[in-house]
């Protein structure tokens, strides 16, 4: 069992910036992914970014504006959120799965392990 530890979340106003951080309990390889959903009040849970096998893949709502990075020996994701906007408020989950496949990363129930969530606020 992998727990995921997330930091950093936090109130912000729009077009600042917040760094979010996740630490694994347990190595996930680097096959595997290990990336960040976020669910918005009455809103299905969305899909933000993922790495996996060293390459990174995002939302169209956050790119250009978002940047995950993966440390494999600390066994941490980190996502730079900059540009925030209002609509980028929600909870961010950290997740993780050893097995996934390529053809799933933007799936939520594809993923084996979630962090309990930090929130992001980002006023108007």
């Amino acid at each position: 069992q992998v727990q995921l530890v997330e930091s950093g979340g936090g109130l912000v106003t729009a077009g600042g910036s917040l760094r979010l951080s996740c630490t694994a309990s347990a190595r996930t390889p680097s096959t595997g992914a290990m990336g960040w959903f976020r669910q918005a009040p009455g809103k299905e849970r969305e899909f933000v970014a993922v790495n996996r096998m060293g390459r990174t893949y995002y939302a169209d709502s956050v790119k250009g504006r978002f940047d995950i990075s993966r440390d494999n020996i600390k066994n941490t994701i980190t996502l730079q959120m900059n540009s925030l906007k209002p609509d980028d408020t929600a909870v961010y989950y950290c997740v993780a799965d050893a097995r996934i496949i390529h053809s799933d990363l933007r799936r939520a129930e594809a993923y084996d392990y979630w962090g309990h969530g930090t929130q992001v606020t980002v006023s108007s």
